[in-house]
């Protein structure tokens, strides 16, 4: 997640949701995905394969060339990345690190869509939760294809997203995932949402990984809007038996491939699956 300069903060009181003309800090106009973005939101995924399912190497590489497999299944993580899109190489290293576990992932690939936003934020509350509800869309054409890979195993799908793409994660509550890790992001109100709106369903484990200090959601940002903020998920899933929330000391925003994410992320996925 891109910032811009706190003079961007003082430009949002002046724009008009009715306006034609892009917000500041905001580029592009595809908020909504068409049937080919969708087909290429999942052709284009990025997606790592443990030797158990290839009979050989790990595969790393898009869906849509998978090699043939050797028949059996093995269970998998649909990962929804960041605003920088799957060009981040921590998306393929930490990929790579599932596979060696002997978990599949799929990466969906959310830049299928034409044009589609970016943004510098902050920016207006209203345009955030625009991109929040395309990439909830995302997660319905995610497991509708994983379900039916020869590959997956549907009884051990684990949901996981990384900042912006955490948000839709959070929020997702169907029960089609047997657990959901959220990493980069804080499960609270501030000016990144409208509401938080973190869905909590009943027994579902969830893992929450996120900097103390992370540069746009803990309070150690001046502009995040929310002076009880705590930086963490912990009072969403407060009533939660299942919960567990990670914050690594000095980490920067992307951490999901720093040991103690990675031994974080392992052990659950161990206990989970």
């Amino acid at each position: 997640m891109r910032m811009a300069s706190l003079a961007a903060v003082g430009v949002l009181a002046l724009l008009s949701p009715a306006s034609s003309q892009a917000p500041a800090g905001v580029k592009g106009s595809g908020y909504a995905h068409n049937a080919a973005s969708r087909a290429g939101l999942m052709a284009n995924a990025n997606v790592a394969l443990p030797a158990s399912v290839t009979g050989g190497p790990v595969y790393f590489g898009k869906l849509s060339a998978v090699p043939a497999t050797t028949g059996a299944r093995a269970p998998v993580v649909v990962f929804l990345h960041g605003s920088s899109g799957l060009g981040l190489k921590a998306i393929e290293e930490w990929q790579r690190w599932l596979a060696q576990l002997g978990v599949a992932s799929v990466a969906p690939d959310s830049f299928s869509l034409p044009d589609r936003i970016t943004y510098q934020s902050p920016i207006a509350r209203d345009v955030y939760e625009r991109i929040h509800a395309l990439r909830a869309s995302e997660i319905e054409a995610a497991t509708a294809a994983v379900k039916v890979a020869p590959w997956t195993d549907p009884a051990r799908l684990v949901l996981a997203g990384t900042s912006e793409g955490a948000v839709a994660v959070a929020r997702h509550g169907d029960a089609d995932y047997r657990a959901r890790m959220v990493f980069s992001w804080s499960c609270e109100d501030n000016y990144f949402v409208d509401a938080h709106r973190t869905a909590s369903p009943p027994g579902q484990p969830v893992l929450n990984v996120v900097s103390m200090t992370d540069p746009y959601f803990s309070p150690s940002n001046s502009w995040l809007g929310n002076a009880a903020a705590k930086g963490h998920c912990g009072a969403a899933f407060a009533s939660s038996k299942n919960a567990t929330v990670v914050l690594i000391a000095g980490a920067p925003h992307t951490l999901i491939n720093l040991p103690a994410a990675r031994d974080a992320t392992e052990a659950f996925l161990r206990r989970v699956l």
